[in-house]
């Protein structure tokens, strides 16, 4: 029983290190705060938020989403948001006829607006379709954004803001992903609704 203790303690004691360690990190702190207002701007625009990531970030991309359309912390309006990872019709027959790093730039050529915003995930920034999403968004105009961990691999340099979560375990960078998303979304809802009477 103490094994299993020693292990929570140790995975506790990480996490609480990681965040403190980017709350300390200036740089990636006003990256985050750019990053949170071109979501406004974006949603002001009349624009979409569209999100997307493999396994793991792949449920925090459609865990995101799902705050956006319903709701965090209050009562609202939904803003609209989509998770490129939902709809298996799609992604297999991109992955069957192009190639699985093409699943998500493919689907951003075909759904993205310049006004929109793109939102990637992964944990260590080396991910092939995440990177052809970003170089498609490049080629678009479309501005994005990339939760990223470790030194950001060949993703890093193509996102507009990329914000690096610290952690030598993909656990642990996942879990400063899933505080960073919440803090994302509660943000851009109160810029958003914060002077709304309806829910007053």
């Amino acid at each position: 029983m103490m094994k299993y203790m020693d292990r929570l303690r140790e995975n506790f004691e990480n996490s609480i290190k990681a965040k403190q360690a980017f709350l300390s990190n200036h740089k990636q702190t006003d990256i985050f705060g750019k990053a949170v207002e071109v979501v406004v701007e974006t949603y002001r625009r009349g624009g979409r938020l569209y999100i997307a990531g493999n396994g793991g970030s792949a449920a925090d991309a459609q865990h995101l989403a799902a705050e956006f359309v319903s709701k965090l912390a209050r009562p609202r309006d939904p803003l609209p948001a989509e998770a490129l990872t939902v709809d298996s019709s799609i992604l297999t027959a991109i992955g069957n006829d192009y190639g699985y790093e093409e699943i998500f730039s493919r689907q951003i050529a075909g759904k993205m607006r310049s006004y929109d915003v793109f939102l990637g995930i992964t944990t260590s920034g080396r991910s092939l379709n995440i990177i052809r999403a970003l170089e498609t968004c490049r080629l678009m105009n479309i501005r994005s954004i990339l939760f990223c961990g470790r030194d950001g691999g060949g993703a890093r340099e193509l996102a507009d803001f990329c914000i690096l979560a610290d952690g030598a375990a993909t656990s642990t960078i996942q879990e400063l992903h899933i505080v960073l998303a919440h803090t994302l979304c509660g943000c851009v809802e109160s810029e958003m609704f914060s002077g709304d009477e309806r829910y007053a």
